[in-house]
């Protein structure tokens, strides 16, 4: 056996800890209790005497995972009295519950507004316009709720907003910038599912995937009343130089139009709640107990680590030179890290496939590559099982997976510069697998030095 592969065991076993620690129906069941008697919902109960229907809505990765856990918790006789409901989620999330519906609301690995996302949102508000005084709606948000919930404003096509995301995703636009123009054009984000909720009572139960857990910027902030106006929005289209045909001249007319009229919007009202359940700092404490479990010396980055993938990349890779190069380590060393750095793509004529955590790999194993790999090992992966538009959750790079490509003759360089990264791993073996998680807590990274 190579001296690597005990490294990438441990390296799998960090990794997936923190993922398990924030799976859906674990969160799930610590915010929501029930028995035969009441419902108790992030701390606040109702007697059943006191409540008619629960409305279950929302949108995100973990949105599969969190409706069916919600029905297991409240049992099939109070689901099958009290409960309706509907999440978009992606294609490969579906499947049939009792009472909520799981619309498909994007394709898997399409991270953006499509036809079916539209239909769906459609169908969210009429449910929200339909509460009344002793309903409570329970909307469960996580990480790619902005594109499964897209409702453009009057004057945007659907067509247009996919235009407009995919020029921002393309440039190097952060989550933050891209959904800060997302609500600008939607009739649903920046509080507009709140304001559609009328009457009841609201509680949103939120999964992360933002750094810093800004409540208006996850899944861009259904429920949360929208402090941008539609300037900034003009700003971060100019910021990345957009312009017709690449993002419609349509947008522009639109968002100029509210700028000249814009006024800060109504506040929501004081009967909606908003609780994270999950996020990225719970997968690194569960990461880090593992790690210790396992005798490592756990030096944790945070949860807030931002920035190019590359340079993210090589920025761990110098870390663990640095460790490998100490006389003063007395145990192996484990490198923990969160958050969701950004691809700039750069211009290709070859055919190019990979994802944000792909390419921080390679580019540390460039890094590495002259190191003694036996003794040191990274994995970078998204938490959601998703990386780019890609199968893979992300990869890892250890002596194995550099001998193998040595092997084939391949040279990492040439993949990174045309960020083609899976094509780089996947006959190295060094891709991760995982399948949908039901789960988003934007990426966790692990490295380990022995």
């Amino acid at each position: 056996m190579l001296p690597s592969l005990p490294l990438r065991a441990d390296l799998l076993s960090i990794w997936t800890s923190g993922v398990e620690a924030v799976r859906a129906p674990q969160l799930m069941r610590q915010a929501v209790q029930a028995d035969s008697q009441q419902l108790t919902v992030c701390g606040e109960t109702w007697s059943w005497n006191d409540l008619d229907r629960i409305v279950v809505v929302g949108a995100g990765k973990a949105g599969a995972g969190m409706a069916g856990a919600l029905e297991e918790i409240l049992g099939p006789q109070i689901v099958e009295q009290r409960v309706t409901g509907w999440m978009n989620v992606p294609a490969d999330c579906v499947r049939p519950l009792r009472r909520i519906t799981l619309h498909p609301g994007r394709p898997a690995g399409v991270n953006e507004p499509t036809a079916e996302g539209a239909y769906g949102t459609d169908r969210i508000l009429e449910l929200a316009h339909s509460l009344q005084p002793r309903d409570l709606c329970l909307v469960l948000l996580s990480g790619g709720g902005s594109a499964l919930l897209p409702a453009p404003v009057a004057g945007i096509s659907l067509a247009d907003k996919q235009a407009v995301t995919r020029f921002l995703m393309s440039s190097g636009a952060t989550i933050n910038e891209l959904n800060t123009v997302r609500k600008r054009l939607s009739r649903v984000k920046g509080g507009g599912l709140a304001r559609a909720c009328q009457q009841g009572r609201l509680i949103s139960l939120i999964i992360s995937d933002v750094v810093g857990d800004p409540l208006d910027i996850i899944a861009s902030g259904p429920t949360i009343l929208d402090t941008s106006s539609p300037q900034q929005a003009l700003d971060i289209l100019q910021k990345f130089h957009a312009a017709p045909p690449q993002v419609p001249q349509t947008v522009f007319d639109v968002l100029q139009e509210a700028a000249r009229s814009w006024v800060a919007a109504p506040p929501v009202s004081d009967a909606i709640k908003n609780v994270v359940i999950g996020n990225n700092a719970v997968a690194l404490q569960a990461a880090t107990e593992k790690a210790t479990e396992l005798g490592y010396e756990v030096r944790s980055l945070g949860s807030n680590n931002q920035g190019e993938a590359s340079a993210v990349g090589r920025d761990l890779a110098q870390r663990c030179l640095t460790e490998l190069n100490s006389t003063a380590r007395t145990k192996p060393v484990c490198f923990l890290s969160g958050g969701e750095p950004i691809v700039h793509l750069t211009p290709t004529n070859r055919p190019r496939k990979g994802g944000r955590n792909q390419q921080l790999v390679l580019a540390a194993m460039i890094e590495l590559r002259d190191a003694d790999l036996t003794r040191t090992a990274i994995l970078s992966g998204g938490t959601d099982g998703e990386d780019g538009p890609t199968d893979a959750a992300g990869a890892y790079v250890d002596a194995d997976v550099l001998s193998h490509s040595v092997a084939l003759g391949m040279d990492p360089q040439s993949y990174l510069d045309a960020c083609d990264a899976y094509t780089f791993f996947e006959p190295c073996g060094g891709l991760i697998k995982t399948g949908p998680t039901h789960t988003n807590v934007m990426d966790l990274r692990v490295a380990l030095v022995q």
